[in-house]
Formats: C-alpha cells, structure tokens, sequence
C-alpha cells in the first residue's frame, strides 16, 4: 500500500461557468448506482429542494431501507413499476407501468428521452441509473459514473442483506 500525501494546496481553480441543472448518470455492472441517485437525493432535501424519485421498475408498495428513510425526511418516492420483468405474470402490463423510464427494453424511444432532458426547466438536475445507459444518454450528460463489479458477495452465494441492499 502506498501511503499519500495530502495536498497542501487547492487541486482545482474555482470554475466561473453559469450555475444550471445537471444530468448525473450512475451506470455500470457494479453496486451502488441508485445509492448514490438516494445520496443526491437527500443531500437535496437537507438542503430544502424539491426533489422527487421515480423508480422505474419498483413496484408502488415497496419498503425498502430507502423508501423508509424518504418517508421519514418527506422525500416522495414513486415506484412506477411491478417489480423484475422476469417476474412478470403480464409483460405487456409491465411494458406501459415501465413506459416512462425502460429505454434498453424498448418501452420508451431513446429520442422521447433526449428531448425531455433537453427540454427540462434550465434549473431541474436529472440523475439517471441503470446498466448499459445509451451512449446518446451519456453525450449529454455533465457527469457519468460508471460502477465496476470487483467483486460481490453474490457470487459466493451469500443473499442480499437487510439494510445494504434493499
């Protein structure tokens, strides 16, 4: 291991560009995609903004470790969704609950997305997650994340755990 020294100076200059919206995408195989997008989100609320969440493939019911904690800050989550597709007892069903947010499985044109994020009140930060986000998606970001898989417990046949992730 190689021990670092701290920086005794600013890394960085102040930027002097204009304060706008941003879109934020946190992509990739790896964990931690919409834990980051639950991060934004209650750095915001803390802050007073309005936020809100739309999850695509989550099911109006759920009550996950971050459903609880929005409730408890008053952050609105709204699952739009009925759950993994590959549980689907009606994918057609699925397909319209989903219509707003599944781009890679044909849902939603790409184009319908990109003129909406275009066309977002000049204010308005987007942070979009999900595996393979469309390289369009991606060329209008301001800042893309891409989460590698290293490593999970998964693999070594140990279940999801209550609390980390839920």
């Amino acid at each position: 291991m190689n021990i670092e020294t701290p920086p005794t100076e600013k890394p960085y200059e102040k930027p002097e560009g204009e304060r706008r919206g941003l879109i934020i995408v946190n992509t990739g195989n790896g964990k931690g995609k919409s834990t980051a997008a639950f991060g934004l989100a209650f750095r915001a609320t803390g802050r007073g903004k309005a936020v809100k969440v739309y999850q695509f493939m989550k099911v109006p019911t759920a009550r996950f470790g971050e459903h609880r904690l929005a409730e408890q800050v008053g952050l609105p989550i709204e699952g739009l969704g009925d759950g993994f597709s590959w549980k689907s007892k009606d994918l057609d069903h699925s397909a319209q609950l989903a219509r707003d947010g599944c781009i890679l499985s044909g849902w939603l044109p790409l184009q319908e997305v990109l003129d909406t994020l275009k066309a977002r009140p000049k204010d308005v930060h987007v942070c979009l997650t999900g595996r393979r986000c469309p390289q369009e998606i991606i060329d209008i970001a301001d800042t893309v994340t891409e989460m590698t898989l290293i490593k999970h417990a998964f693999q070594a046949g140990i279940p999801a755990q209550r609390g980390i992730e839920d």
